[in-house]
């Protein structure tokens, strides 16, 4: 049997391809879908594909033996990404290691700081996060009321909360005064750190919440009915039932919230100036992409390139291994508890 369907005596168009789409209806599509792939192009592949081309260019300046003009730039091949891979700098026209404080020696230091702030916000927002969408969840009276509460924090700008937390972090602020103490927390190394893990929890748990409630809300009741009729208490029905099935919006929630943690870069700039003048406690690696714009752009731009592999890598494992056919999965586990 023919792969097309004959249209039918009497109309006229174009052949309908059966269980398909016509050639009128795949021209709509690209003139609508056409003009954003432009635009992505432009706003996105260009500045990506520019930053690598440049990441590939030396920053130092030379004598054209043609002109006898100063010029920058040049071939340097994988020089910007050997100074910070393998923390190489140089000196006196030889390649040495860099010394301990400078940009290139923070660089394993700015990931560890990245991965540091990432894991621990992440797993503090995701369990409070799931806590509070669980309440939101809940039939209660006021429970509008409680939805947008939570949800201010989210809604406020991360450099006013930044700001906000600042004051409350001060050596004279609220938090010293509660606790009783004297502690430097934009100054010391740990206490830096703890107080950009607070802020950045305060900020995005709510945006988590909101996630994983949107998860929660497409469980049938009846599952839960069911699981009550079978003898399920509150632990079973939650970790055998409401886990599960929440884990597609639970994994999208995660997926979202670490990769912004990774270029993490308001709170560390405005609480702690990035651990300007105190080490590198609280130094990430969009910190270090700013610092380095200001000394070279090619320098910047290897950078910039690593992080944004960094990044790619992190996405593919949670599509690939954490994320792959959970839709799919999640309607068999649906399917099986219901028998």
């Amino acid at each position: 049997m023919s792969a097309v369907a004959q249209a039918p005596s009497g109309t006229t168009g174009p052949a309908r391809r059966k269980g398909g789409l016509n050639e009128k209806h795949g021209q709509w599509a690209v003139w609508l879908i056409g003009p954003t792939l432009l635009a992505l192009a432009i706003v996105i592949g260009y500045p990506v594909v520019s930053a690598v081309i440049q990441s590939f260019q030396s920053d130092a300046q030379h004598i054209d033996p043609t002109t006898g003009a100063l010029v920058g730039g040049g071939f340097a091949g994988f020089e910007n990404y050997l100074h910070w891979i393998l923390q190489q700098c140089a000196a006196g026209g030889k390649t040495i290691a860099c010394a301990p404080g400078t940009l290139g020696a923070s660089f394993w230091t700015s990931i560890g700081n990245s991965l540091f702030f990432t894991v621990v916000t992440v797993v503090l927002e995701t369990v409070i996060g799931f806590w509070m969408a669980i309440i939101m969840n809940r039939a209660f009276k006021g429970r509008a009321l409680v939805r947008a509460a939570i949800l201010v924090p989210w809604a406020i700008p991360t450099a006013v909360t930044a700001k906000l937390w600042y004051f409350i972090f001060a050596s004279a602020g609220i938090v010293n005064a509660v606790i009783g103490a004297k502690i430097l927390w934009t100054s010391d190394e740990w206490a830096s750190r703890f107080a950009i893990v607070i802020a950045d929890t305060w900020k995005t748990t709510p945006f988590m919440a909101l996630l994983i409630l949107a998860g929660l809300q497409l469980i049938p009741e009846e599952v839960y009915e069911a699981g009550k009729m079978d003898g399920a208490g509150a632990f079973q029905r939650f970790f055998r039932i409401t886990l599960p099935l929440v884990r597609p919006a639970l994994m999208v929630a995660v997926l979202f919230r670490t990769l912004d943690a990774l270029r993490m870069y308001d709170l560390p700039a405005i609480l702690t100036n990035c651990g300007g003048g105190r080490g590198d406690a609280t130094t990430t690696l969009s910190c270090l992409v700013v610092d380095q714009v200001r000394q070279g752009y090619s320098s910047a731009s290897a950078l910039s390139t690593i992080t944004f592999i960094l990044i790619f890598v992190v996405a593919f494992i949670f599509v690939r291994f954490l994320g792959a056919n959970v839709v799919q999965t999640q309607a068999n586990q649906q399917k099986g508890i219901l028998r």
